[in-house]
């Protein structure tokens, strides 16, 4: 049942981005600005995992790119967010080519908490602590786990779709995202029983009430 109620929220999120994106590839700026609220924080959020304290600057190149061309952009809201996705990570490529560094992951507790629940295997990782926590797992994925887990979960990619960003194939972006996931869930549990305990409070450990 949540994982129903995410996708029909996620629907009407993209629904309403597809409006959004068709009214301001028509002119209005109003209309940009709503896309814009709307992609924003889980696109920072996904160059943060790529490019750290560097997302700002990186997302500001996409988005002059997006602004730019948004008129030549076709598809609906779901292929909107696959396309600034492409920009951004392409955009992040440039730099770290120009750093001579490698993609790496900081905190996104922020970007995160402004996107819509998705109730499946991979919210329920991120979610077991907290971001901070998980992103830094995240960071020590082989590059190619690491984006197809970033795409999956913070851009809410499909397989078909991310597989599209990444130039891969769909079986190949699963199964890097499969085993980034698994390798998550390894790492978390753990985590999860400490925090249990620490959420639990001084009762629940036989403290002094």
């Amino acid at each position: 049942m949540g994982k129903e109620r995410g996708d029909r929220r996620a629907h009407a999120h993209d629904m309403e981005l597809g409006d959004a994106v068709a009214r301001a590839q028509q002119g209005d700026d109003a209309a940009f600005s709503r896309a814009y609220r709307i992609v924003h924080p889980p696109l920072l959020g996904f160059l943060r995992g790529l490019v750290g304290d560097d997302a700002e600057d990186v997302a500001s190149d996409a988005w002059l790119e997006i602004a730019r061309d948004i008129g030549r952009f076709r598809g609906d809201g779901a292929g909107f967010r696959a396309w600034t996705a492409s920009i951004a990570r392409n955009r992040a490529i440039d730099h770290l080519r120009r750093l001579g560094s490698r993609p790496r992951a900081t905190c996104l507790e922020h970007d995160l908490a402004e996107m819509p629940a998705r109730q499946d295997t991979a919210q329920e990782a991120l979610e077991a602590v907290s971001t901070q926590q998980a992103l830094a797992l995240i960071a020590r994925l082989p590059r190619q786990q690491a984006e197809a887990v970033l795409l999956r979960t913070v851009i809410g990619l499909d397989g078909v779709t991310a597989a599209r960003v990444l130039g891969k194939r769909p079986g190949a972006v699963r199964s890097a995202a499969h085993r980034g996931l698994k390798h998550l869930e390894k790492h978390l549990t753990p985590l999860r029983g400490r925090r249990r305990v620490t959420d639990s409070g001084p009762h629940a450990l036989g403290g002094a009430r």
